[in-house]
This record gives structure tokens, C-alpha cells and sequence, in this order.
């Protein structure tokens, strides 16, 4: 049976299909089709366990890519998608958020530490789904404009002893994840201006942006001609979008209109009117040409550096 779509599917809700199989949708272009990635499959020896009492297993990224290209090839594109006709719910982090609180008491800490207008956040991931274990992390998502706000209340808490700052051993664990083409002292220098992630007891989570519904405005998640490996220079003229997914920083540059990160670890990377060093493939994009950095899962090879955060750095240096 077909689910009811009261509100346009967008990043960061999950979906799951007539066969049981869950996904993590990844772009605001779902018009036609939603595209996401498979994240959990109905699994009787599976380690994730629904309050329904059904077993599922968890996919990683390359592994959701060859199962679909196995069983429901029909869904196979740069992500996957799945037409409507075969999507049983939508399950959205606004409409979820009071159940997760209500079994979660880290979560209830964090949504009181906030304070954040109802429906104006959530959580994602393993959480949404039902199927958090004791290890998971937190993916707390705020919408739109609001996820500013988090970021500055996220500040404060941390600066008044209200939540405790991103433990050594933890920064370590986030870099060895995210495994970066960056050094470990740059990631370290980008990450903590950021405030988009945080520690509530020994319990890492995310701050995560999604646009508001009135804001949606997609671009097409599709695959430009490719024009080949690239390094440029150039300036950020507007930052607006660099915590979304994919991250998008419109930039002067002579050939380059936008540098977009499919990468988690280069959002928010740079501000507006700094210097950015990008490596990564450029493809066309209609009369645009467009530099992508996450080409792979891991983007290997690729990154974005501010050169005006590390010149700061050097000139401030005795």
C-alpha cells in the first residue's frame, strides 16, 4: 500500500519500502522518485531489534549499493530510488521527536537544553528508525534558520558548563571516521568553529541542518559530464548552504561557479569572504561548471581547506 504523503519527502527522513527494507533519504529532489540510501534490512540474525520485535541488519554504504543492484536493481541510479508506488511510510524526525524523548533520556536532556519551537527539529538515523543501540550517536536535526540558533545555544551550553566540550579521545574517534585528506591539526582547527557537534556524557551527536519545507528548492541530484580531476583557489561569496547536504558554496572563481561537498566533513568548512583551497572533480552542469568534492564514499583524494583560517592561524602564532 502506497503511504500517504501529507508533506514533501525531504533530507533526512526515512522511508520504508513494501518489503520492510528502510532508507535514509538523501536529497531535497524527490519529485518523481525518492532518492536515499538502504540503511536496514529485515534480518532474523540481525543486532538491531524494532519495538515490533523485528530484526534488522544495517548496511554500510557500499554494501546497500551492490545488495540493490542484486535485489531491486529497478532502484539503482547515483543513489537509489524508489518510486512511490512502493513506499509503505515516511517517517519524518518533526513527527517522531516525542517518541524518541520519551525513550531516550539523552535526547530529552539535549531537547530541553535547546529549547527549540516544536517541529522545528528531530532525530534521524537509528533513532527514527527505532533501532538505536546503547553505542549509537546522536543525529539531532534542526530545519532551516532554527539551526543557527542550535549552534549558538550549543556555544553557550559548552562555554557555561552546561554540556561538557568534545573529550581528546573523542576528537581522535572523529577524525579516524571521518578519515580526511586534511591533517589531524587542520580538521581539529575547522571542526571547533563549526559548533555542529557535541558530547552529552560520554554520548557523541551531531547538529545536522535540513531545510525548511518552504525552502526546499532542489537541485537536481544528478551526475554533470565530467571535466576531469581539479585544484582551485578561489573566494567564497556566499556560504548560506555549506550545512546542507550537499554542502554548497557559491564562489569567484574564473571557471568554478560552485564548490559542493557530498562529504559531511567539509560542511561548513569556510565562511563567506574567506580563501578556499578545493581539490576534487569538476562536472558541467548546464551553462555551470561545478566542482565536487565526495566523488567516493571517503572522498579519497578530495577535500576544502580555508587558507583564510590557516593564514589567521600562522599570523597569530609568536
Amino acid at each position: 500500500m502506497r503511504a500517504t504523503v501529507k508533506k514533501p519527502v525531504r533530507l533526512r527522513d526515512f522511508i520504508e519500502d513494501v518489503d520492510g527494507r528502510l532508507y535514509a533519504v538523501s536529497t531535497y529532489d524527490n519529485r518523481e522518485r525518492v532518492g536515499c540510501i538502504l540503511r536496514y534490512i529485515p534480518d532474523p540474525s540481525g543486532t538491531r531489534q524494532n519495538r515490533e520485535g523485528v530484526r534488522f541488519r544495517k548496511l554500510e554504504f557500499d554494501e546497500a549499493f551492490t545488495y540493490i543492484e542484486r535485489e531491486k536493481p529497478e532502484y539503482s541510479d547515483i543513489i537509489q530510488r524508489v518510486p512511490y508506488t512502493d513506499i509503505r511510510r515516511v517517517l519524518k524526525p518533526e513527527d517522531e521527536i516525542g517518541a524518541v524523548i520519551r525513550r531516550n533520556p539523552l535526547v530529552q536532556r539535549l531537547s530541553s537544553l535547546f529549547g527549540l519551537p516544536a517541529r522545528t527539529y528531530g532525530c534521524t538515523g537509528s533513532l527514527l528508525c527505532g533501532l538505536e543501540s546503547e553505542e549509537s550517536d546522536i543525529d539531532f536535526v534542526v530545519y532551516g534558520r532554527v539551526f543557527f540558533h542550535a549552534r549558538e545555544l550549543l556555544r553557550y551550553a559548552i562555554n557555561r558548563g552546561r554540556l561538557q566540550p568534545i573529550s581528546d579521545d573523542l576528537w581522535d574517534y572523529i577524525y579516524r571516521k571521518r578519515n580526511p585528506e586534511i591533517s589531524f591539526d587542520e580538521f581539529i582547527l575547522h571542526e571547533k568553529r563549526k559548533w555542529n557537534r557535541g558530547q552529552i556524557d560520554s554520548v557523541y551527536f551531531d547538529i545536522l541542518y535540513a531545510r525548511s519545507y518552504k525552502a526546499l528548492n532542489p537541485l537536481p541530484c544528478t551526475r554533470g559530464r565530467t571535466c576531469g580531476l581539479r585544484t582551485i583557489e578561489a573566494t567564497v561569496t556566499d556560504d548560506s548552504l555549506s550545512f546542507d547536504s550537499p554542502a554548497v558554496y557559491r564562489v569567484d572563481h574564473e571557471d568554478i561557479s560552485r564548490v559542493l561537498s557530498f562529504s559531511h566533513t567539509y560542511c561548513g568548512q569556510a565562511l563567506a569572504g574567506e580563501r578556499i583551497q578545493a581539490k576534487g572533480v569538476c562536472e558541467r552542469h548546464g551553462s555551470e561548471q561545478w566542482l565536487i568534492i565526495g566523488t567516493t564514499r571517503d572522498a579519497r583524494g578530495e577535500y576544502i581547506r580555508s587558507l583564510s583560517l590557516l593564514e589567521d592561524l600562522e599570523s597569530s602564532l609568536p
